[in-house]
């Protein structure tokens, strides 16, 4: 008679141990909505569709992480990405995470961006950050990032003056009217800081556009946190 009650205490254990294995220190995402705005519909079916939930920016860009993230597609109509470390496209998909905020702000700018200059190519776009955010340092290949850790940060590349989908990969390969170009879009959406080549002569607002080595073929952007 004490079999039963044996095998159901193992039970109970083994599931005690198969939750604590599967238990996240983030919350649990709601369900994921899997859709495209009427904008995205209107242009065909070379629009990926993005599984949208609401996201959370917790601590600071150098020291922080993500929840409940949303994945930048590999690629769509205005955009594709590349891989820094492999040096290839498209990104690795967990190089590819931000918040909803950053990822609706990266596909508006550069739809607004391309709507307005016919002749652009698609735009290259790098890391944002690791699907729960946290450190993304040289342990992760290449310079690594001291930022990129909680959902608010993207690397876009600059567009080449010969129109090719790749990363420049000197300053005289850089289109520099196509490239102000989009560091001014991203001014007018609002973006918190531009971190741009020294030596590509880049300029926009005071404190919001600011010079940083070895930012010669992308552009680092970070969107402010929504307001609390």
């Amino acid at each position: 008679m004490r079999r039963p009650a044996i095998a159901l205490a193992v039970l109970v254990v083994v599931a005690g141990v198969v939750a604590f294995a599967l238990h996240d220190d983030e919350p649990a995402p709601p369900p994921a909505r899997t859709t495209t705005t009427p904008q995205q519909e209107a242009n065909g079916p070379a629009w990926p569709r993005i599984a949208w939930r609401r996201s959370r920016a917790v601590g600071a860009p150098n020291d922080g992480r993500l929840v409940r993230g949303v994945q930048l597609p590999a690629e769509g109509p205005d955009w594709f990405t590349w891989d820094p470390v492999l040096e290839r496209i498209p990104n690795r998909a967990w190089r590819r995470w931000g918040t909803d905020r950053l990822v609706h702000t990266l596909l508006r700018v550069l739809r607004e961006y391309r709507a307005a200059h016919p002749e652009a190519p698609r735009v290259g776009v790098a890391d944002l950050s690791r699907p729960h955010g946290r450190g993304f340092g040289p342990r992760y290949g290449g310079l690594g990032h001291a930022s990129h850790q909680n959902g608010l940060d993207a690397d876009v590349w600059y567009p080449r003056a010969d129109r090719t989908e790749r990363r420049a990969m000197r300053v005289p390969e850089v289109d520099r009217g196509l490239s102000q170009a989009l560091v001014d879009a991203f001014v007018g959406a609002g973006a918190q800081k531009l971190y741009v080549g020294p030596d590509v002569g880049l300029r926009g607002p005071k404190g919001v556009v600011v010079p940083l080595v070895h930012h010669d073929d992308h552009v680092h952007v970070r969107i402010a946190p929504p307001p609390a």
